[in-house]
């Protein structure tokens, strides 16, 4: 990337003072230069941010209604933009432009807090990663079966049942990621990125035209203020929903696990942690506005039962087309975010792991990293088969994903921000920043207890 684009110029990354110990082509680390920028780390973070989760939204605005469903995106979003900036902060160590880096999330919280805390965090980070791109590949899948029965609906009629396998999708899907998985780092990934944004702005642009005509076919705005209403459901599964609806916008905007390696990519001056927290401003506030209109015009479209993604559970029928379009956009952003969210562990099991120098007579050795061929192959593999042998895991894996939003995105970076600021114990911001802590704890012992529900009531109706 050339260093002098203007749109970089704008947000102040024109400049190439080199720093003492490094150089045109090392950073001051000795490693190979970063050319990230605001624009590629937006990428990623909207490739992590904004997923097939964003055609659900209309249903965790339907148990809330229109007072509190936009209010709790909104509220999401600005706790998740304020720790981020106080994560990124945490990409250095001592001062903010010469410091130590901090490469993985774990790097930041042992530098900063030490001891079990890092076990912890690699723990909760990995674990979520690997459900992540189980939940990846059952999404997909779920999509391309859309894809087949809407033009099976199309052929035959809405009322023809139309079953799809969603087996041979998975593995076609699997096949796919052990080929992007060969990618060998975050760098590398930007372009991949920048298609996945695309890709989340096809569908849910098209999810958002289609709840616009829908209201515009029926000529009313649906819904109530208070959301789902008890007689179309009892009271207490009024209030698991509302807690289900709750992790679900909590999870949508959770991108805090791989935030340090994501600012690992980015090139300085300035300091990485102020390009990391203007990608974060552009980003959130994309994300937000696609939230909001998303779930908001589904809610419009469909009132109390909106079906839970918009476009897998056939709230659109027609044109079949278009549906098709953004179930294959959905594939597309899947595909994508599940490198962008994979790489930190590869990167982690790889450290571990060496090149193997094959002698080619006459030539340099060339270097292959069998190590990573076998590894990264055998993780997709795995994923895959958990995927197929386990469907009803889908639901499962949405179980830990609250707490790791509140350990990863409020927790930790809250505590090492006291720690690196050396906030004293009991002073106003001290107490600020710990009622917002306990305060998302809170919520998310609440939104794991309206998974468990969920998960307990699928359970009666599972048919394998």
């Amino acid at each position: 990337m050339a260093n002098q684009h203007p749109d970089n110029q704008a947000f102040g990354l024109s400049l190439d003072i080199p720093r003492q110990g490094s150089s045109k082509s090392l950073d001051d680390d000795g490693r190979v230069k970063r050319t990230g920028t605001v624009w590629t780390a937006s990428a990623h973070i909207i490739t992590a941010v904004i997923g097939s989760g964003v055609l659900s939204l209309a249903w965790a605005t339907a148990q809330l209604g229109w007072i509190a469903g936009p209010i709790v995106m909104f509220l999401f979003a600005s706790v998740t933009y304020y720790t981020s900036t106080l994560l990124a902060a945490c990409y250095r160590s001592g001062d903010p432009i010469t410091g130590r880096r901090n490469y993985t999330y774990m790097d930041a919280v042992n530098a900063n807090l030490g001891g079990f805390k890092v076990k912890l965090c690699g723990l909760v980070q990995y674990l979520n990663l690997f459900g992540v791109a189980i939940g990846y590949t059952m999404a997909s899948s779920f999509s391309m079966m859309a894809i087949d029965r809407s033009n099976c609906f199309h052929k035959k009629g809405e009322k023809n049942p139309c079953h799809a396998n969603g087996y041979p999708y998975m593995i076609a899907f699997g096949i796919t990621e052990i080929i992007f998985s060969q990618i060998p780092s975050f760098d590398q990934l930007w372009w991949l990125s920048i298609v996945a944004a695309i890709m989340s702005f096809t569908y849910s642009t098209i999810g958002l035209g289609l709840g616009i005509a829908k209201v515009a076919e029926t000529g009313e705005i649906r819904g109530s203020l208070t959301g789902i209403s008890v007689g179309n459901v009892t009271s207490m599964q009024k209030v698991w929903r509302s807690f289900m609806a709750l992790g679900d916008i909590a999870f949508a905007n959770s991108y805090s696990l791989i935030l340090i390696e994501i600012q690992d990519t980015v090139r300085s001056p300035p300091s990485e942690s102020q390009t990391m927290k203007m990608a974060s401003l552009v980003s959130i506030a994309i994300t937000t506005l696609f939230y909001l209109l998303c779930g908001c015009m589904g809610y419009a479209a469909f009132g109390d039962m909106p079906p839970g993604n918009l476009l897998t559970g056939f709230g659109f029928y027609n044109p079949y087309w278009m549906v098709d379009i953004a179930n294959a956009a959905v594939v597309i952003h899947l595909a994508s975010a599940y490198q962008v969210y994979c790489q930190p562990l590869f990167a982690f099991v790889e450290d571990r792991g060496q090149e193997i120098q094959i002698p080619i007579p006459g030539l340099s050795p060339y270097k292959l990293n069998l190590f990573r061929l076998v590894w990264r192959t055998a993780f997709v593999i795995v994923t895959t088969m958990i995927s197929m042998l386990l469907p009803f895991f889908i639901h499962i894996v949405r179980l830990p994903g609250p707490l790791g939003f509140w350990r990863l995105a409020v927790y930790f970076p809250i505590e090492m921000y006291i720690k690196q600021q050396k906030i004293p114990k009991w002073s106003t911001e001290w107490v600020c920043l710990q009622i917002l802590n306990v305060a998302c704890h809170i919520i998310a012992i609440a939104a794991v207890a309206g998974s468990v529900a969920g998960v307990v009531l699928n359970l009666k109706s599972y048919k394998p």
